[in-house]
């Protein structure tokens, strides 16, 4: 018998966290359907591995916050003690998740309440990871990730040594649910530490980061903005309300927003002068990334806000080549952060799987993300599509 995928609650990404907060002091009623779906073709079904899921589902869900995660969380000063206390007595409740096949596909949704059901995606996304690459685990792929992995850091090492630019180059870990496995995400973690100090400043996993003292990373993920567009409000204003309400919880915390639910266009037209004051940046996820860091500082300069004082955060399928030609173009015009995921932790010579488990429906409503890039558009119905 292996030993479970995991052992700790707190091994999410920091974004669940501070959108659980926020959705359960503002729309704590809220019912949510999240769905799992896998975008490339696997070594072999997804559908073998549904015993081997729904045995890690049972464990996860026996799993309960430990006192020395709470303190963790509630050091950190955006964490409430009332959503600490919540935690305190949460668990995952196993008649919410159904894992089954058909055919030779794997399907799992999650349905319930939202601040009961929303945690289980990454979880899931790492847990269907984990138990796949086991299946193809050999000495030879550890060996050819680590020679991967050193490749980067000595790369990283010589472009860290090019003349100084006005805003310093730095990176996170943002790999948690695509990873090749938890033991290799912690050596990934821990050698970057170790060998790129100076540029090298967090991971979105606060397990992680509690374990090895890095900087929990991350603000908000797309569930969060869309979950308002069936939470009462008109389907027009559904950014600027989540957008507000966030400012509400977090009163100058997490201020890095996302922009691709809609569009970044589409979610310009809402980012107005009072929140292009109120939040310190905006976050890349889908689309051309220098057409949208264009897009970005062309509103500022609108705005006549010194781009300097913000901040443009990249997390879309990154890869150092493309980390480096976004910050000679960038970094004398504005701060940078870049959250490189699947190319830090699961870079093993073996393709990747492109998995997702998706906000698909809320209050029996279907909700979408029409992002900047066409094929990661997911949505239930065509003409809630069509009208948002």
């Amino acid at each position: 018998m292996h030993e479970p995928v995991f052992d700790s609650l707190l091994e999410t990404d920091l974004y669940k966290f501070t959108m659980w907060q926020a959705l359960l002091h503002r729309h704590p009623q809220t019912r949510a359907d999240y769905r799992f779906v896998c975008r490339n073709t696997p070594a072999f079904p997804l559908a073998e591995l549904a015993g081997d899921i729904n045995a890690e589902l049972d464990h996860l869900c026996s799993l309960r916050f430990r006192k020395s995660e709470l303190d963790f969380l509630q050091q950190l000063r955006f964490i409430k003690p009332d959503f600490v206390d919540f935690l305190r007595i949460f668990q995952f409740q196993r008649e919410f998740i159904r894992v089954w096949t058909e055919d030779d596909q794997l399907r799992i949704e999650a349905s319930g309440p939202q601040v009961h059901v929303m945690a289980f995606e990454v979880f899931v996304l790492a847990t269907v990871n984990e138990l796949y690459f086991r299946r193809l685990h050999t000495p030879d792929v550890l060996a050819e990730g680590r020679r991967r992995l050193a490749t980067k850091i000595a790369r990283v090492q010589q472009f860290a040594r090019l003349p100084r630019r006005r805003h310093p180059f730095e990176f996170f870990d943002f790999g948690l649910r695509r990873r090749y496995s938890r033991a290799w995400h912690e050596e990934v973690v821990r050698t970057l530490q170790a060998e790129l100090p100076g540029c090298f400043k967090g991971t979105s996993n606060p397990w992680l980061a509690q374990r090895v003292g890095l900087t929990p990373m991350g603000t908000m993920g797309h569930e969060y903005l869309q979950a308002y567009q069936a939470n009462g409000v008109r389907l027009r204003d559904f950014q600027r309300t989540a957008l507000e309400d966030w400012v509400q919880e977090y009163r100058g915390d997490l201020g890095i927003a996302l922009t691709d639910v809609v569009g970044m266009d589409a979610f310009l037209g809402d980012f107005d002068l009072y929140f292009a004051k109120l939040f310190d940046g905006l976050r890349h996820d889908s689309g051309d990334p220098f057409v949208w860091a264009d897009k970005a500082l062309a509103h500022y300069a609108q705005m006549r806000i010194d781009p300097h004082t913000k901040r443009l955060v990249f997390s879309d399928g990154l890869n150092f080549d493309r980390v480096f030609a976004l910050y000679e173009r960038y970094a004398d015009h504005t701060q940078l952060g870049f959250g490189v995921g699947t190319h830090l932790t699961n870079d093993m010579g073996l393709q990747p799987l492109s998995i997702v488990m998706k906000l698909v429906r809320c209050n029996g409503q279907a909700v979408a993300k029409i992002s900047d890039e066409p094929g990661k558009v997911l949505c239930d119905n065509p003409t809630f599509l069509s009208y948002l």
